[in-house]
């Protein structure tokens, strides 16, 4: 089973092909500090291939998510230090993903500022906040001196992730967040240089890619793409143009990889949205690839043997199954995900599940 092979990403060495994916579960401590609960979920996982941590604020002006972890500050290095330890004492290898959220906030996190955005352009939708689910607002443009701020504060997050001891870092480029918004032109509607051409609306995504290759080989540094996403409402007006071209100039970086998501959501109202990822955008790109969503063992070991991806990352699964690759060897039966604890606090749901005997 090629899903079970080990690959080479740099000067790392994956014991598998199996990922385990970004998820957002909402058990760090309140300051953003990874606890000990945090340390042994991510550790029970370590027969990963590799280990994609949730998304991580970059700063306070990042946060869109209650008891969502941070890489800002002392105190959360000194928390995901006692992670990636936990990791690398099992064997494993560990990326933080780092993101800003952008417009998916509210101004409960932020002392009643607006969130911030490429353009003030309302999401549809609503927010858990520090005090109970509201609507999203209409943030805030950023301006244009503000954006080189913004690019800052990414850099020095992939500093804390390097003294955290982290193997390397995913750019959270997907699911409707500050980057995405940048690149998608429903979101986007700015007239300066980061809004128009395709060129202008990735400027900010190659400009956070350059500042983080200045902490980081290029070899340890992934970035996350959605370009068939219409989640926290993006969505562009001609996807294949603009992430075939986004992804062609990625074939210039050597990055470790690229992370393309299948489409989260309902795309047949989106004629203009493509729904093979992995055939249309996978096959433009030459490095190493990750596809992500709904990946079975057979679909997903498929995908690998046949080609364009090199790797598979799974959610659900690994949240349910903290030995899923082991599972995945002997074809064993799976525990269900409980979905009623995805986001809830303590260690129901999230380091109970049981392991094979």
């Amino acid at each position: 089973m090629k899903l079970l092979d080990p690959y080479q990403i740099g000067s790392l060495t994956l014991k598998n092909r199996i990922v385990m994916a970004p998820m957002t579960r909402s058990r760090s401590n309140g300051d953003g500090a990874p606890s000990d609960l945090n340390v042994e979920y991510y550790s029970q996982r370590a027969s990963a291939g590799l280990i994609i941590t949730e998304a991580t604020a970059i700063s306070k002006n990042s946060l869109g998510y209650v008891n969502a972890p941070s890489i800002y500050n002392q105190e959360h290095v000194k928390g995901w230090k006692k992670v990636t330890d936990g990791v690398h004492k099992k064997g494993g290898l560990i990326f933080l993903q780092m993101f800003h959220v952008g417009r998916i906030s509210h101004s409960d996190f932020f002392g009643g500022k607006l969130p911030v955005a490429p353009s003030s352009i309302k999401a549809e939708g609503q927010v858990y906040t520090p005090l109970g689910k509201k609507d999203f607002e209409t943030p805030r443009e950023l301006a244009l001196n503000e954006i080189s701020s913004v690019i800052k504060e990414f850099k020095i997050a992939a500093q804390n992730a390097k003294d955290a001891g982290f193997d390397g870092i995913e750019i959270h480029g997907a699911n409707g967040y500050l980057i995405n918004q940048f690149i998608d032109d429903i979101s986007n509607k700015r007239t300066d240089i980061y809004g128009g051409s395709i060129a202008n609306r990735s400027r900010f995504l190659f400009e956070v890619l350059d500042a983080v290759l200045e902490v980081w080989d290029s070899e340890n540094v992934g970035l996350r793409l959605s370009p068939s996403g219409i989640f926290h409402s993006v969505g562009d007006s001609n996807a294949r143009e603009t992430y075939g071209s986004i992804i062609e100039r990625l074939n210039t970086y050597n990055l470790a990889y690229l992370h393309l998501m299948n489409p989260m959501m309902p795309i047949d109202e989106f004629p203009g949205i493509e729904a093979d990822v992995a055939g249309f955008y996978g096959s433009k790109y030459e490095g190493s690839l990750i596809m992500n969503g709904s990946y079975t063992r057979e679909t997903g070991n498929e995908v690998v043997d046949k080609g364009p991806a090199d790797l598979v990352s799974y959610g659900s699964l690994f949240i349910a199954n903290p030995d899923l690759p082991k599972r995945f060897e002997l074809n064993a039966a799976l525990n269900a995900p409980d979905q009623n604890t995805f986001y809830a606090g303590g260690k129901e749901g999230y380091t109970d599940y049981p392991f094979l005997n």
